[in-house]
This record gives structure tokens, C-alpha cells and sequence, in this order.
């Protein structure tokens, strides 16, 4: 077993939304990633997903809904099926805990999309 720095791993992350796995927790992946500005809309159909702030704000848009500031030491689950766009104004660190195989871009397929997910 070995114990996990999350500021340490983030360090080793160069560009924006490009998520890394950290660990898997039974079939669920420990993601890292950086985000700044806006992603793109999309949703998730067979999964939640959570996003957990480590460092700065997240601001998370979701359909039909007001916009949610997620700050340091919070978290937020996206339930299965919601329509979301991650929008935040300066660089944010955050953990996602997701299925290890779950997309990115969710429905979507684009500029964004990782279809690989590299472990750090």
C-alpha cells in the first residue's frame, strides 16, 4: 500500500482537462485533473460522477438549474443522466471518483475527449 500525495500527483499534469488516474478503488478510478475555463456540455448515462475540490473553485453548470461553486474541501455528485458543463473562471485541482472505463466527454466526442486515461 502505498499513501497518495494529491499535490504531488497534480504537479505531474500539464494540461486542462486531461484527467489522470491516481488509484482504482475496486472498479471505481481516483482521477486527477486540472480544469480551467469551459469544458463542454455533456452527461453521463449509466454513471454518477463526483468532483472534489482540492484547490481553488469549480464552478459547475447544469441544464435547467442554476450554476454550483464547489470550493476547497467540497464536493459535488453529478447524478447519471445530467446534463453539465464544468466552467471555472481560474485553475482548479480537482479529484474525480468514477468508474475507471467512464468517458470524459461523456456522450460527447470532441476536442476533449480522452480515450485513454494515463496513470500517474
Amino acid at each position: 500500500m502505498d499513501k497518495i500525495n494529491m499535490i504531488e500527483k497534480f504537479a505531474v499534469i500539464e494540461n486542462y482537462y486531461e484527467p489522470k488516474e491516481a488509484a482504482r478503488v475496486n472498479d471505481m478510478a481516483v482521477k486527477m485533473v486540472k480544469l480551467k475555463g469551459p469544458f463542454t456540455w455533456h452527461l453521463h448515462e449509466d454513471s454518477d460522477e463526483m468532483f472534489m475540490v482540492v484547490k481553488g473553485k469549480l464552478t459547475i453548470e447544469i441544464e435547467n438549474q442554476e450554476s454550483v461553486d464547489i470550493n476547497e474541501n467540497e464536493f459535488i455528485v453529478i447524478p447519471k443522466g445530467v446534463k453539465h458543463r464544468p466552467n471555472p473562471v481560474e485553475e482548479v485541482l480537482v479529484a474525480l471518483f468514477e468508474p475507471a472505463d467512464l468517458l470524459n466527454t461523456g456522450n460527447v466526442v470532441n476536442e476533449f475527449t480522452v480515450e485513454k486515461v494515463e496513470k500517474i
